[in-house]
């Protein structure tokens, strides 16, 4: 594993937007399996290359970053990953480090790990780094996010908040994320710690922003900005509050808002969405053992509204 070395300054270019291109991130909502089929992280290494890959990894929103490191090389070297660098800006100042910035640029593949919402928006976030991160995307290489990571690839991110499922007035927090992904607002820890609450009221209050709740071990593949596949063992949650009612400009702070009208969706492995449209375009029915054919949404409602007449 190498090391990507501290500080310098280097000034970073806009990034490169050709529409030929294929830009693709990979947001997953934590506790990712390590150790076992490893199905996301396979998926990743994939997406960078494989054996021919280039991945540096940014543990710097974790704690124990150089156990973090360890964790994410044993696994990328036993997934038949290539080349690892660890790109860690311990300060906003480091995030000046050319060494740094040239590893993200010849990246093929770029990994945030979990840890903290806020280590990442101060450290990286309109850095060279954090430029550096932007226009990998943009050039074709995979970027990847797991919890706080996650959190950071939209342009607001929930830095901090309130758990539970009763969306409250001003129970979170918004921080400034990398905006890899325009007019949505993700969290983590989906399911397991009870973030619904959160997120429908960070929508009620935002409504052209749409709210995307990942389940651990769970990830969406998100190609070209618009197109999402769901692959884990969890589901995705899309809350699309445009329409919905709601009383957040007149709720006091900490009372319980009424949200009506927003449309759920709830999105398990093998789900295509079209994040545009705010729609489902395919369904693929897996099971542990079993995967079942590829059926267009549009022919799974034909067929149950014909059924339904039956």
């Amino acid at each position: 594993m190498q090391t990507a070395a501290p500080p310098s300054t280097s000034s970073a270019s806009d990034a490169s937007r050709s529409d030929d291109v294929r830009r693709t991130l990979l947001i997953i909502g934590g506790a990712e399996d390590r150790i076992g089929r490893s199905v996301v992280l396979k998926r990743f290494v994939k997406l960078a290359g494989g054996h021919r890959g280039h991945i540096v990894l940014i543990p710097t929103a974790s704690s124990f970053a150089e156990e973090v490191s360890e964790s994410y090389r044993d696994v990328f070297t036993r997934l038949r990953g290539g080349d690892v660098t660890v790109v860690h800006p311990e300060t906003r100042r480091d995030a000046s480090d050319t060494a740094m910035v040239e590893a993200l640029d010849t990246a093929t593949g770029v990994f945030l790990t979990g840890g903290s919402q806020v280590k990442l928006a101060q450290n990286i976030v309109g850095t060279p780094v954090g430029d550096a991160v932007v226009r990998a995307y943009h050039r074709g290489a995979v970027v990847a996010g797991t919890s706080a990571g996650a959190s950071i690839m939209s342009r607001f991110m929930i830095s901090l908040g309130e758990e539970g499922l009763t969306p409250r007035q001003r129970a979170s927090q918004v921080s400034a994320g990398l905006g890899l992904v325009e007019d949505i607002i993700i969290d983590q820890h989906f399911d397991q710690r009870g973030r619904y609450g959160r997120l429908m009221s960070m929508v009620a209050a935002s409504p052209n922003l749409l709210g995307m709740g990942i389940d651990e071990n769970t990830a969406g593949e998100i190609r070209g900005g618009r197109v999402m596949s769901v692959l884990g063992a969890g589901s995705i949650f899309v809350i699309n509050a445009r329409n919905a009612i709601t009383d957040a400009p007149e709720a006091r702070r900490g009372a319980p808002l009424l949200v009506s009208g927003a449309v759920v969706h709830s999105l398990p492995t093998g789900s295509t969405f079209d994040l545009d449209h705010v729609e489902l375009t395919a369904f693929v029915e897996r099971h542990p053992d079993v995967e079942g054919a590829v059926v267009p949404a549009k022919e799974r409602t034909a067929a149950s509204t014909g059924n339904a007449a039956r």
